[in-house]
């Protein structure tokens, strides 16, 4: 088997791409397979046949390292095509089968890796396979099949301790916290182990509940516990339920704890880092994280989203515009979110002149403007009452809204519609027909606030992505082992 670091170097040195059918001599299989610029559509099967015609056997612990790779990068038809691949000569066994119904779930649905369940004969129906089902159900949030899987897993004399992991997180995603409160007693009553998974599910639902006491007992048993992790996405967790609870100090005192514990590839921590201190309202702390993390290199979109989403919430705009000005010279890849960060914090602000501006300079970048943003440009410009750039704006934002699922903003329509209507009849139908023409219909919309509607904003979405990362990030170790 190919040892990490060599794999490491072997793909890092290969710059070369496949295309199709295209090889070239100097290349490994893993770096055929695994180019970053490689083609997800194409199928891996011809690369793994040719390599075998060339007289060059693929050994099983390559296969499923290649394997352990492509799901790690969520490339997951690569992988089932490499699972079929690699026991298509070969019987399989609970293992096998555990895996390929994972993958056949993320790649062509729940019900055909039911139906490839129920097709497998009795020998190969494990208590592993049965495992592999109930995350399939627990990833749809299938409350029902998950507990029927779950109760007939609890029949067979085996480990349940990711099983109950695996309930205790589908129902604290779904808001079930009599259920998973019930569980819990269960788990205790019955002495289940409790696993890396099960720690950090149950640590993050006393978190977000600001259930200090129960936090606390349970991450002391984590850290007297010679089998669990406290790595830094556990301290930043804890930091959360402090910072949840007013406990600014104590939440502080976790982040430089998590700090010390994040290595080299420290993005996602960096990211959590970042709001959280901003959430605390260390200005110092952020700004340090961002050096760090800008040392490291390789800064991408998102890192630059949320730095600058992080100094608006301290309103440090000109911060905020300084690396605005780093992204642009940076010469990354176009994104629409990286300027609107500053654009919402202008409207805030009741910039408007720089906020139309930095609009202006994004539309003229060549992106592709999505409807909400027209939306909240039109909101900005009813607020500052140039209602013909309103109208301007809401008619290009309704011929771009394509059925999403947030709403135009129904304040900022209405007084379009009425602004028009006083100016004369023509340009009020003409505008009616265009909503009608796109399937808009008033009644449709629900009532919206102030801040512009459904497009709440930068702030808004790092909050709501920040709660998406510290729970990801507290049981992404688990996940991985």
């Amino acid at each position: 088997m190919l040892k990490a670091l060599k794999l490491s170097n072997v793909l890092q040195k290969s710059n070369r791409i496949w295309t199709g059918f295209s090889f070239f001599s100097t290349q490994t299989l893993f770096s055929r397979i695994l180019s970053p610029r490689g083609n997800a559509k194409v199928s891996i099967v011809p690369i793994l046949e040719r390599w075998d015609q060339e007289g060059r056997p693929i050994q099983e612990s390559d296969s499923r390292t290649l394997l352990k790779l492509l799901r790690n990068k969520n490339r997951y038809a690569h992988a089932l095509q490499l699972a079929e691949w690699m026991t298509k000569d070969s019987k399989l066994s609970p293992g096998d089968v555990a895996v390929r119904l994972d993958l056949i779930s993320r790649v062509h649905g729940l019900e055909e890796a039911e139906k490839y369940f129920s097709s497998l004969p009795d020998t190969l129906v494990t208590f592993k396979v049965y495992g592999s089902l109930l995350n399939c159900y627990a990833q749809r949030r299938e409350v029902g099949k998950a507990e029927a899987i779950m109760q007939t897993m609890r029949s067979l004399d085996c480990d349940m301790s990711l099983s109950y992991s695996l309930m205790l997180n589908l129902y604290l995603q779904l808001g079930k916290r009599q259920k998973f409160d019930k569980l819990v007693q269960e788990m205790e009553e019955k002495g289940i182990n409790f696993c890396q998974a099960m720690f950090c599910v149950m640590l993050n639902a006393y978190a977000t509940d600001s259930n200090i006491q129960a936090m606390e007992k349970l991450f002391k048993k984590m850290e007297n516990d010679p089998l669990a992790r406290v790595n830094w996405d556990v301290y930043c967790v804890v930091a959360k339920g402090y910072l949840r609870a007013g406990l600014a100090d104590k939440a502080s005192e976790m982040l430089m704890k998590a700090e010390k514990l994040v290595g080299r590839d420290g993005r996602l921590a960096s990211r959590i880092l970042l709001s959280m201190y901003a959430s605390l309202g260390e200005k110092d702390k952020v700004l340090q994280i961002w050096n760090k993390h800008k040392k490291r290199g390789n800064v991408a979109n998102t890192d630059y989203f949320y730095i600058m989403s992080c100094l608006v919430r301290l309103d440090d705009i000109d911060g905020a515009e300084k690396v605005f000005q780093e992204w642009e010279s940076a010469k990354t890849k176009h994104e629409f979110r990286i300027p609107n960060s500053l654009i919402n914090a202008y409207s805030k602000k009741g910039l408007l002149p720089k906020a139309e501006a930095l609009f202006n300079r994004a539309v003229d970048s060549g992106r592709k403007v999505r409807s909400n943003k027209w939306n909240h440009l039109a909101t900005m410009y009813c607020k500052d009452n140039q209602m013909d750039n309103a109208v301007d704006s809401m008619r290009k934002a309704v011929v771009a809204h394509q059925g999403h699922d947030w709403k135009l903003n129904d304040s900022t329509l209405r007084a379009c519609l009425e602004y028009l209507k006083q100016k004369g009849d023509t340009e009020h139908e003409e505008f009616a027909k265009l909503l009608d023409k796109h399937g808009i219909v008033l009644n449709e919309f629900a009532e919206t606030h102030e801040n512009g509607g459904s497009d709440t904003g930068t702030i808004d979405e790092l909050q709501a992505n920040h709660e998406e990362l510290d729970f990801l990030s507290s049981g992404s170790n688990a996940a991985r082992d």
